[in-house]
């Protein structure tokens, strides 16, 4: 038996909490939370997802779904009901009714990295976490190093198919596509960007590059990198001076206010900025590049000598290394922190239009240069390029001319160190965005937050002091949309979580 030429794999399992693997079903990425279902489906057809899925809703049953368990809040972790475990649908293939690369929702980026890579010599932008599951990723607008250079994965995607629960609970596969007389166009576009776990359940992705309509399979998508040049400078934090510090802060935010176009030779490469606080000794700027690009090696070196103008510290190293790209893409668990004993998890994120103000840089200080031992860290990824070529209404992700995308983090392993390490994080974002209520507002200088790093604090009135809705942080103008799209596939909200899309007022 097969689904489009490719094995079913087993018939539906179904594991309860009586079953001896239940233990090993409930807990995903972040140990902060574990879910307590009644059962636990694992799924292997979009078949065995539609009976699931509709007896569940029969039988007024919770929902949930699970892809490749990377989730940074508590969406799959439902004390009821039945969890969807969607890991073991993992096929990537060519599709040649569809012009397009079909993936199903449980691939981890490393694995389609790999079968693409293996198979037709292309790649998606998407991100480096190897163990992340597309089921989310791709939905919430994901982004990766190529980003900057080609945009951001949502540009790609095709179509998708989703089940869905109608108006009389009946559960039903459909196939949305980016086609313009397609009427399911628009359960296209709220997967652009829209997040997970909000209109149905995601079975397959299918990619092309936009634009494309004919062509043999290895001209549908980018050429992946055939090897890849990464550099990296890094001081020890001892050596770090107040002034060093926000020199170095401030060089970062102006380099990328100069070089974010999709025009800028720099647009070529990835670059970042990572700290932790001084007690755990970090500090690095680097940077990633195709080898193919010419001159690689050169823009990664003139965008440290920038960046590094004026400090006076002296880096412990500055190298680059030059290695077969498919090795660094899909190496296990590259661009994870962390043991399985150190899983504990919170993220908190935002956009940037502008590089910090000098306020925002003494208080960043502050935070990661003064004071005891903390876990926090903060990381600026290179975004731009040519993500902002694209409008900000022609997908769900609305964001598209930001030059950053921030991460305030921390990684932990003792549950007793919870309310610590979540203060240590909540109050550092807090005080960075003091002036805007504590949040990312949309202005000259911000552009709200990430949906695929979720932050519930951004819905709660003790965090979020702006008056803007968390809708609006994630969404900006795009959320109307998203509503209508909820409303006319998912009127009965079976598809919730404590960040999702809310059906419109009547």
């Amino acid at each position: 038996m097969s689904t489009n030429g490719h094995p079913t794999g087993f018939g539906a399992s179904t594991i309860t909490s009586a079953d001896p693997r239940y233990a090993s079903m409930v807990r995903g990425h972040n140990h902060r939370f574990v879910a307590k279902p009644d059962y636990v489906r694992v799924v292997t057809t979009t078949e065995q997802v539609v009976e699931t899925v509709g007896a569940a809703v029969a039988a007024d049953e919770r929902i949930t779904v699970r892809s490749g368990g990377h989730g940074f809040e508590d969406f799959a972790t439902a004390d009821s009901g039945v969890l969807l475990d969607m890991s073991e649908m993992n096929q990537v293939y060519y599709d040649p009714e569809r012009l397009a690369f079909a993936i199903e929702s449980g691939a981890t980026l490393g694995h389609v990295y790999r079968v693409l890579f293996k198979g037709w010599n292309v790649t998606l932008p998407a991100g480096e976490c190897t163990e992340v599951g597309v089921g989310g990723h791709f939905a919430g607008g994901g982004y990766g190093t190529l980003s900057r250079r080609i945009g951001a994965v949502v540009d790609y995607l095709y179509a998708v198919e989703v089940v869905v629960v109608d108006e009389d609970g009946t559960a039903r596969a459909v196939v949305a596509t980016r086609e313009d007389d397609d009427p399911n166009r628009d359960l296209w576009w709220a997967h652009t960007g829209g997040g997970g776990g909000n209109f149905g359940i995601v079975t397959r992705y299918w990619v092309r590059s936009p634009g494309v309509t004919e062509g043999a399979p290895e001209e549908l998508l980018p050429k992946a990198p055939s090897m890849w040049r990464n550099g990296m400078v890094a001081w020890d934090w001892s050596s770090i001076t107040e002034a060093d510090f926000k020199r170095l802060l401030k060089n970062v935010g102006d380099w990328f206010e100069r070089n974010s176009d999709a025009g800028s030779p720099h647009a070529q490469h990835s670059a970042f900025f990572y700290s932790s606080h001084r007690s755990n000794g970090i500090l690095s700027i680097g940077g990633m590049v195709d080898g193919a690009v010419e001159g690689g090696e050169e823009l990664l070196e003139a965008y440290f000598d920038a960046v590094t103008e004026g400090v006076s510290a002296q880096p412990v190293f500055r190298q680059q290394t030059h290695r077969p790209w498919l090795y660094f893409a899909a190496y296990p668990n590259w661009g994870d922190q962390g043991t399985p004993d150190i899983r504990r998890v919170k993220i908190k994120a935002a956009y940037l239009r502008k590089g910090y103000t000098d306020a925002q840089i003494d208080t960043i200080w502050e935070h990661l240069g003064t004071g005891a031992s903390s876990r926090k860290e903060l990381i600026l990824i290179g975004y731009g390029g040519a993500v902002n070529t694209v409008a900000p209404e022609a997908t769900a992700t609305a964001q598209r001319d930001s030059i950053l995308k921030a991460a305030f983090m921390a990684w932990w392993g003792d549950e007793a160190d919870d309310e610590l390490v979540l203060g240590q994080v909540r109050d550092f974002y807090r005080d960075v965005y003091a002036e805007t209520g504590g949040v990312p507002v949309p202005n000259e200088y911000n552009d709200g937050s990430y949906i695929n790093y979720p932050d519930a604090d951004l819905a709660d009135p003790a965090h979020n002091k702006s008056g803007v809705a968390w809708t609006t942080l994630y969404y900006k103008d795009n959320y109307p949309r998203l509503q209508r799209v909820k409303k006319r596939y998912d009127p009965r909200n079976v598809f919730h979580h404590s960040l999702s899309i809310e059906l419109p007022e009547d």
